[in-house]
């Protein structure tokens, strides 16, 4: 008994609220479901349909067939019916549903009959069931019928109890993810009677109907195979219920099934078992396929298969799974362990009498080794044939060509090294020279090489080295013995030859395409946009298999083709179409696929932990893709969304890191101004008031300290309010200097000068080398520059000298300005051009707003110079701030062009 309590309450199960959840976001499928044609499940759906609309329901009647039946014709009347898209199909005009005309009326409700239909070639989906998917995926509730022996895992019970070969099918998970199924239920023996007064069929037809069809045992076992489907379908609602609710429910502990399967033709019957097992027990079920690591690759035929039950099994629910290893018994056990199943499905051929007894099935072996876990066995039909050799196919005339010269040059030179060894002596086993020319042959060209070394060595030894030689008899009976059982054990070694031959081959393959997935994702580690992974990805599946690729990336709702080859490659309507299927529904579209099949490209989403981030379409031809070619598409495109995904997160932190670095600046800007500028406009309105109130009253020298305040704080305000705006210039990229030769020595007397009238009572002292070269730079920026510096320097100097140098270092201009304050750590040096930074005083908060030597340095820049700072080493304290600009070819003193 499953139980949900913490803290003493019940807690709803979270997986059944998700799935809720996601049943609110859809419209609803209702379907009703009989057990054969005629039990009413048009009536039953008709009338329920009157009913919602005298409810004033907006339901439209998308498609009814009604087989000319009155009554359920007269259902009809009043009720708003979709107008039918008649085609032409091979000479006939069919009425089909109109799937794109009821998207365009979108009812709350619409009725869409026949559920197994197939549709025309041609249509947007093969199948009815796949329209109605999309109608529910617009939103729209969707009412539909189906009999029980339209249902996949059914159809070969059903073929089995009436001999009627089911041809239209739906798959198991439409059922099973149906909101409401309606049995619609008649016995046996009035389904009969009706059909005899022809209201289920035509007389002629009704005839015919009951001899084959319509038998009464046939029916008993088709209403029993619905009323047990539809039994299941409402055990799992009330699970649902009780799991969505926190009810205690008194289900049973959860199983889970594993499905193994091979290359036969039992292995479709072994997963139908397996799909109604699952059903019935409202299991997950897995479906494996185990390949020996110690054989060869299996045939392209025997692959195909295997991946034609994969999708099969898929579309019946399971889950899907390639296993590689030595043993099959250890390697379903484990795998059953790793994925807790309880119960293991097989398949099970009756052996013949001549079949060897002492060897164990499969079926016997995992019974003594399952230790607890259940064991279905799924029976074959006809007794299994004897398990034929591996036959190589027959080589065309080049390969046997090839084959033939291995084989005959292998012969040829041990012949002529065994007579060379037989003119020296005579040895007893001298056959052994040709059963190396067998392995030698069976290594360079495979198993007929080997098979035709093994001939040609017995007819060359039989001539050369047996009595009498130089002709085909042997003499003595030992030798006939003899030569037969080398014949054997060359055909052998040379069997197994070309198997470790072969083993070799697809070992190398295998390796050499793990090498390129591996030079393929060190490509991807190394780019840091999702275009450049598109065009990457198309590269490595174009040399991989060999098809027109095209990558397209989501922009908004729309799709935008980024990546294609070849690069002239264009998509029509439909594979636009396609290629949005896939992305918004998740699911691949286009050739070969139940949507739009008519594209010449199929689709496939990109897909990653946060959803579709790209689609890739390729063209699969009139074969598609070998197993091998897919699996390498698969594993590409799997690493290609990855890289996407982390290309496009890589991008949404960096934007985030920037939104943050400007959220701190915005913090620290707000600081700055509620401090320097709340401390001047201060000091101004204060003076302000005291000349309003006092006027004549105050003494002239104080009216004039007085202006003299108000003076200095405007000032201070519009150097506040300037290094804001020329802050804002640097951050957006539009500061251009306006270079022209400037005098270095003309712009330091400037800015010192300047300095002293906003600091007439700190010392500047000033050294300029004579002759300096002019120099390439913007004298408004370079003056504010020096004069930025000098204020920094004022302001934690602590009343020292502040000395500003200029002197000519090699091919450089070095403007250096010095304090001999409290100085500065060494860890902190680089970080006095951040923007906001400031270093604290000893008596409280740092003066300023940060921003001057962050402009100094951006102005600096501008100019095609270097700023950086440094601790001076002969006092041990201050701070130097170096600037350094590349001189000009004019050395002549301060002359200017």
């Amino acid at each position: 008994m499953a139980s949900y309590e913490r803290d003493g309450k019940n807690r709803p199960d979270p997986d059944a609220l998700l799935a809720l959840a996601e049943k609110d976001r859809r419209g609803k499928l209702t379907v009703f479901l009989g057990a054969a044609p005629g039990v009413g499940k048009t009536y039953a759906m008709l009338a329920r349909a009157r009913r919602l609309k005298q409810d004033g329901v907006d339901i439209v009647i998308g498609l009814v067939e009604t087989h000319e039946r009155a009554e359920t014709s007269a259902l009809l009347d009043r009720l708003d019916i979709l107008p039918r898209l008649n085609i032409e199909y091979r000479g006939k005009m069919l009425c089909e549903f109109d799937l794109d005309a009821a998207l365009a009326r979108k009812p709350r409700v619409i009725v869409v009959d026949e559920l197994a239909h197939s549709n025309p070639d041609g249509f947007r989906h093969p199948k009815r069931y796949q329209d109605i998917e999309e109608l529910i995926a617009a939103g729209m509730d969707v009412w539909t019928a189906m009999n029980i022996q339209h249902l996949e895992s059914l159809s070969d019970l059903v073929t089995q109890i009436t001999g009627a070969t089911i041809r239209e099918r739906v798959p198991d998970t439409v059922l099973k993810r149906a909101d409401e199924v309606i049995l619609v239920d008649l016995p046996p023996a009035e389904l009969i009677e009706r059909l005899k007064e022809g209201k289920v069929y035509l007389p002629e037809s009704a005839t015919r109907a009951v001899d084959r069809f319509f038998r009464l045992g046939n029916l008993t076992a088709l209403r029993e195979l619905a009323l047990r489907r539809t039994a299941d379908r409402v055990d799992d609602q009330m699970v649902d219920y009780l799991r969505q609710n926190a009810i205690e429910g008194p289900w049973a502990t959860a199983e889970r099934l594993l499905v193994c399967i091979g290359a036969d033709q039992l292995s479709d019957k072994v997963v139908r078992v397996a799909s109604r097992l699952a059903s019935g027990l409202n299991a997950p079920w897995t479906v494996a396929s185990i390949a020996r690591s110690d054989q060869e690759t299996m045939d392209e035929e025997s692959l195909r298969r295997i991946e034609e039950t994969f999708r099969f099994a898929e579309k019946l629910g399971a889950e899907t799974q390639h296993v590689t290893g030595s043993d099959f018994v250890t390697e379903i056990l484990k795998l059953a362990r790793r994925e807790h199943a309880t119960q293991i499905v097989i398949g099970s051929h009756r052996r013949k009498w001549f079949q060897n007894p002492l060897r164990a099935s499969l079926a016997d072996a995992l019974a003594r080794e399952a230790g607890g876990i259940g064991l279905h066995l799924v029976t074959a039909d006809v007794p299994a044939q004897p398990r034929k050799l591996k036959r190589p196919r027959l080589p065309n005339l080049p390969a046997f060509a090839r084959s033939f010269a291995a084989a005959f040059i292998s012969v040829a030179v041990m012949t002529i090294i065994g007579l060379v060894i037989s003119l020296a002596t005579r040895l007893p086993n001298i056959s052994l020279l040709f059963l190396l020319a067998v392995l030698a042959a069976a290594s360079a060209a495979g198993f007929v090489a080997a098979l035709l070394a093994a001939l040609l060595s017995a007819m060359a030894y039989n001539f050369f080295f047996i009595a009498p030689v130089e002709t085909f008899t042997i003499a003595s009976p030992h030798e006939v013995f003899a030569l037969a059982v080398f014949v054997v054990a060359a055909i052998i070694a040379g069997s197994l030859a070309s198997r470790i031959r072969e083993q070799a081959q697809a070992a190398r393959q295998r390796a050499s395409d793990m090498q390129a997935l591996y030079n393929f994702s060190r490509k991807l580690a190394g780019t840091a946009k999702p275009e450049e992974v598109l065009w990457t990805s198309v590269t490595q599946l174009q040399s991989s298999i060999r098809r027109h690729i095209v990558m397209l990336l989501p922009q908004g709702d729309e799709l935008e083709m980024v990546a294609a080859w070849p690069p002239d490659t264009d998509l029509g309507v439909s594979e636009i179409a396609a290629a949005r299927w896939a992305k918004d529904r998740n699911e691949f579209a286009g050739a070969g696929t139940g949507t739009l099949p008519n594209c010449r490209f199929q689709f496939r989403p990109l897909t990653s932990p946060h959803g579709v981030v790209g689609v890739c379409g390729f063209e699969p031809g009139d074969e598609g893709l070998d197993p091998n070619s897919e699996r390498k598409l698969s594993a590409i495109l799997d690493q290609a969304a990855t890289a996407i995904d982390r290309a496009r997160l890589s991008a949404e932190s960096a934007a985030q890191a920037t939104r943050l670095e400007g959220e701190r600046y915005r913090e620290a800007l707000l600081s700055s101004i509620s401090h320097d500028l709340r401390t001047p406009l201060a000091t101004i309105t204060g003076a302000v008031t005291s000349l309003r109130e006092l006027g004549e009253r105050m003494s002239p020298e104080s009216r004039d300290d007085l202006l003299q305040s108000i003076e200095e704080e405007g000032a201070r305000l519009s150097r506040f309010v300037a290094n804001l705006l020329d802050m804002s210039r640097i951050t957006a990229g539009t500061l251009r200097a306006k270079l022209d030769w400037v005098d270095v020595a003309d712009v330091v007397r400037s800015a010192v000068e300047r300095a002293r009238k906003y600091f007439p009572a700190q010392p500047f002292e000033t050294g300029i080398a004579r002759d300096l070269p002019v120099i390439r730079a913007d004298s408004v920026l370079l003056g504010q520059v020096l004069f930025n510096l000098l204020d920094n320097a004022a302001k934690y100097g602590g009343g020292e000298p502040v000395n500003i140098y200029a002197r000519h270092d090699g091919s450089d201009i070095v403007v250096s300005v010095t304090d001999l304050g409290k100085g500065i750590p060494a860890d902190d040096l680089d970080r006095i051009f951040e923007k906001f930074y400031r270093r604290s005083k000893s008596d409280g908060r740092a003066p300023g707003t940060g921003l001057g030597l962050s402009i100094a340095r951006g102005f600096v820049e501008a100019m095609g110079g270097t700023i950086h700072a440094e601790s001076p080493a002969v006092k041990k304290r201050g701070t130097r701030i170096v600037m350094r600009f590349p001189a000009s070819e004019k050395t002549e003193g301060k002359q200017k062009p």
